[in-house]
């Protein structure tokens, strides 16, 4: 089987979420799977090793300044003719599927080229009835045109009563915490303008900011720890930290959640997906939500005694990987039962499963 796998490199959740597909899908042999990434610039991608020879385009992404979605900048900097030059630009002739993690070129050159395709991501959930926020007719008809698949698989943190999967989570095994690590926060709000957020943390010196985005150094200074991006690095200061404050993206929080970490999420404003995702953690009681990262916000959030879950998600990579290279052939439906009776999550199963 050969596959064409397109992933939407703006956030490093599609990049986490790859690299756990890719690792499940290299276990089978007759499968070869060729990557295209697009969204930002090859320099700015990092441990991509195990995509070998992969292609990268243009793409479409979206502008934000301190902490908001810029629609007119976004508008203006999109790149429409070269898009469409790259949607008509891949032969797929000698693929049997194409894959996009709501990718655009992938999916679009599939559907030109009349080759099958699957979606596997967060955004496919909201072909569904899960929570929404922050949402119009335009925005919903954008996220269902923007990478339109023949079988969409939605990823969510609970199946709200939906044919939908848990996340996949791709989280190093090896991976212990250490000791004493009650004082550790791992910040990732990559949006935020970084220099407030630094005189903001040095107010609470009783805690260690981990604090990571693109544009930082490596630097330790008191209770502030600078990085850039990092996999590993990344992931060992996750697992060494009782405390997250980020966007209210997807990959982390799932992350988080399976560690059973204490969460404060900001959505990234005017967009929404995360402001969504805010409603959906709030209705499941899972994460703190603020619009805005104060000092009043942090010292509530610090002072309550939190009761954080910790859930446990299947091998979700895994289990796709097996029914991909199986053909596909069983329904996204059956998949999502099979997935959801083995997550400790199973408190809205759909009422068609019951009945089957």
């Amino acid at each position: 089987m050969k596959i064409f796998y397109g992933v939407q490199g703006t956030g490093n959740g599609h990049l986490s979420r790859a690299r756990a597909m890719a690792a499940e899908l290299s276990k089978y042999q007759d499968i070869q799977v060729d990557w295209l990434f697009s969204g930002r610039q090859r320099q700015a991608y990092f441990d991509m090793e195990m995509f070998g020879d992969y292609q990268c385009q243009t793409g479409l992404t979206f502008h934000s300044h301190a902490g908001r979605i810029q629609p007119l900048k976004t508008a203006a900097r999109a790149k429409l003719v070269q898009l469409w030059k790259d949607i008509r630009s891949p032969d797929l002739s000698g693929y049997d599927l194409v894959i996009s993690d709501y990718e655009p070129i992938t999916a679009r050159a599939a559907r030109l080229q009349h080759v099958r395709s699957v979606g596997i991501g967060h955004q496919y959930a909201f072909c569904y009835g899960v929570p929404e926020k922050g949402g119009n007719l335009l925005t919903r008809t954008i996220m269902q045109k923007f990478a339109p698949v023949d079988i969409p698989v939605g990823l969510h943190w609970d199946n709200f009563g939906q044919p939908i999967l848990p996340p996949i989570v791709d989280l190093a095994r090896n991976l212990a915490p250490e000791k004493n690590t009650m004082e550790n926060v791992l910040v990732y709000l990559p949006f935020e303008e970084q220099a407030s957020l630094l005189n903001l943390f040095r107010q609470f010196p009783e805690y260690q900011f981990y604090v990571y985005a693109p544009g930082l150094a490596w630097r330790d200074d008191g209770n502030l720890h600078t990085r850039p991006p990092s996999r590993d690095g990344f992931q060992y200061d996750l697992v060494n930290s009782q405390w997250v404050i980020c966007n209210a993206g997807f990959e982390l929080i799932s992350e988080s959640l399976q560690l059973g970490k204490h969460i404060l999420a900001k959505p990234l404003g005017g967009q929404m997906e995360q402001l969504s995702n805010a409603a959906a953690l709030e209705q499941l009681g899972y994460a703190t939500i603020e619009e805005s990262i104060d000092y009043s916000a942090l010292d509530f959030w610090f002072s309550c005694e939190l009761d954080s879950p910790k859930l446990h998600y299947p091998n979700v990579a895994g289990a796709l990987a097996e029914w991909i290279h199986n053909g596909c052939h069983d329904s996204v439906a059956a998949l999502s039962h099979k997935l959801w009776l083995a997550s400790d999550r199973r408190t809205t199963l759909p009422a068609f499963w019951h009945a089957a």
